[in-house]
């Protein structure tokens, strides 16, 4: 890591620990309704697979919070003792309310301090979800939004920002209000009996230098673990680029507990596509390892087929598919780097480089292509069997090299 942690208190979430020197965290949310309890746990389980260490679901009717005791039995069932955070608006105090079973089975809830009520009601409401969550120790995450602003909030400050001398542009207002919705609100939830330890944060927008901006504030400004993420980020490329231009910079100054890269799936899509962009934007930067690393040139006049491209993606999803089991049996493995090269300019050095890598030959060169490992020539390979027989030298480094009984 290039630059300390922010200091923030730890929180308990779970089996999890968020916050302080706990490894950042990776987080997902389902698209189903809730209230179908079959997808939901198909979708949980999916997540959870890909990577996510905790998932969020949607809790904003009767039928989904009586959905919710079921389903976190039938995931424990399976197995899969990850955190479930409840995402209330609106509602939420009536349907904790109504369905204690709920209340209890989650393992965090979400409130939106610009969605939790209006006027006389907003702090009412929002204490008797406090209340709950005080009732069953549940950690809460107060998360604001510029696109739901209490707008009672960005009034006052507006009418405040007439009487200056030199009036505040209004993009900072929007900030304060942000910043102050979420903190003034988890100071209320501290003076209704929440432990500041059971509290985390977050202040989202849509807008890469303000998302930058708004958490270089909040985070000075308190000791809560704080949840990061461009909100409506987008879809594909745009929202990738986009999440991982505005988080990679906070990262690296030591800002943020949890992420989420909230990306617009594509039609009939991946879900866990934005998990497994998390996990890459935490690993490229070294802050966390979850699947061996992949280096591969990017091809050029010199490559002589697609073949290189054809193995690199072959390697890549194979050691995907086999870190759920690799991960259990071969501690460490996550940390291994796999180089796949397509001619002689660089494809040795990047190979020797690499905990084990392969050369493939390039135009006019000889047909064959030398493994490399622990930076050594290990064997050659040539023929219509390289794919296969490199998996076998991959599959039988990782048995060696990791196994707890060696």
């Amino acid at each position: 890591m290039t630059t300390q942690r922010r200091r923030t208190l730890s929180v308990r979430v779970g089996r999890l620990s968020i916050g302080s020197d706990h490894p950042i965290v990776v987080q997902s949310m389902t698209d189903t309704d809730t209230a179908d309890v079959h997808a939901t746990v198909s979708q949980i389980t999916e997540l959870h697979h890909a990577g996510s260490e905790m998932v969020r679901i949607t809790v904003n009717s009767v039928e989904a919070a009586c959905a919710v005791p079921e389903i976190k039995n039938r995931l424990i069932a399976k197995g899969l003792d990850l955190p479930i955070i409840g995402d209330f608006h609106f509602n939420g105090h009536r349907l904790l309310e109504a369905n204690p079973d709920c209340a209890e089975s989650l393992d965090k809830y979400r409130i939106n301090p610009g969605n939790v009520g209006r006027g006389s009601k907003k702090d009412l409401q929002f204490a008797k979800i406090i209340e709950f969550a005080c009732r069953y120790n549940k950690p809460v995450r107060i998360g604001s939004n510029w696109g739901s602003l209490d707008q009672e909030h960005l009034k006052r400050l507006m009418d405040e920002n007439l009487s200056r001398e030199v009036p505040l542009p209004n993009a900072m207002l929007v900030r304060e209000a942000l910043i102050e919705s979420a903190l003034e609100s988890a100071k209320l939830a501290e003076s209704i009996g929440l432990p500041e330890n059971r509290i985390i944060i977050s202040c989202k927008v849509s807008d890469v230098q303000e998302l930058i901006a708004v958490y270089r504030d909040v985070g000075e400004r308190c000791a809560y673990p704080l949840h990061l993420g461009l909100t409506e980020a987008g879809m594909g490329s745009k929202g990738i680029v986009s999440s991982a231009a505005a988080m990679a910079i906070l990262l690296n100054e030591g800002v943020g507990d949890t992420v989420r890269v909230s990306l617009t799936p594509r039609p009939d899509g991946d879900r866990s596509e934005e998990v497994q962009v998390s996990q890459e934007l935490l690993q490229s930067m070294g802050l966390r390892s979850f699947t061996p690393l992949v280096i591969s040139c990017p091809g050029c006049g010199r490559t002589s087929s697609n073949f290189f491209q054809v193995l690199a993606q072959e390697i890549q999803t194979f050691l995907r598919e086999k870190m759920s089991e690799w991960k259990l049996i071969y501690p460490g493995v996550e940390n291994m780097k796999v180089a796949v090269m397509g001619c002689v300019v660089n494809g040795p050095g990047e190979s020797k480089n690499a905990d084990i890598g392969i050369s493939l030959p390039g135009s006019g060169e000889t047909p064959v292509a030398p493994v490399f490992v622990d930076g050594e020539r290990f064997r050659t390979l040539k023929g219509d069997a390289i794919a296969a027989e490199f998996q076998t030298i991959v599959t039988e480094y990782v048995k060696k090299k990791y196994s707890q009984s060696t």
